[in-house]
């Protein structure tokens, strides 16, 4: 049990490294944003879907090309 009060004072009173998270969590969080927001962006406004409450009368049968 005093090993492992005596590690857990050590590692308390060392100075703290910066790691991967402490450098680029934020930027990577950010750029999965982007990301995402993009990919949908494009998606919505490619797709062609008429935005409406109700699809009634306005989606038809595309003809069958032969």
């Amino acid at each position: 049990a005093r090993g492992v009060q005596h590690t857990a004072v050590r590692r308390a009173h060392r100075k703290h490294e910066p790691d991967f998270h402490d450098k680029y969590g934020n930027l990577v969080l950010l750029g999965g944003a982007a990301v995402f927001t993009t990919v949908w962006g494009y998606v919505f406004t490619q797709l062609g879907m008429e935005w409406g409450l109700s699809p009634v009368g306005r989606i038809t049968p595309k003809e069958w090309r032969e």
